[in-house]
């Protein structure tokens, strides 16, 4: 078992930052990848982004060039970074641990940009 706790959260205005940070422990193995998924309301979740153990990058085309992910595997911790944010953002962010066939999840952690 996997369990990822999720912090940084919060409100925050059009332009501005938020840091997210995810926590694993238990059963971890090298070679997972985490990331983090969002669900806005009525919408389907979709994929932010995701990190291998060895450091490999995807963004989604939304958040390209403003959302920053990194990990520190000594720690098991995943990090967004979101730079520029956008009313569109906002949702509920959620980190992901995948290693295999085995997928866990965070409890979520909500962001709500203004206008």
């Amino acid at each position: 078992q996997v369990q990822l706790v999720e912090s940084g959260g919060g409100l925050v205005q059009a332009g501005g930052s938020l840091r997210l940070s995810c926590a694993a422990s238990g059963r971890i193995f090298s070679g997972n990848t985490m990331g983090w998924y969002r669900q806005a309301p009525g919408k389907q979740r979709e994929l932010v982004t995701t990190i291998t153990s060895g450091g490999n990058t995807n963004y989604a085309d939304s958040v390209k060039g403003r959302f920053t992910i990194s990990r520190d595997n000594a720690k098991n911790t995943v990090y967004l970074q979101m730079n520029s944010l956008k009313p569109e953002d906002t949702a509920v962010y959620s980190c992901n641990y995948r290693m295999g066939r085995n997928d866990y999840w965070g409890q979520g952690t909500q962001v709500t940009v203004s206008s």
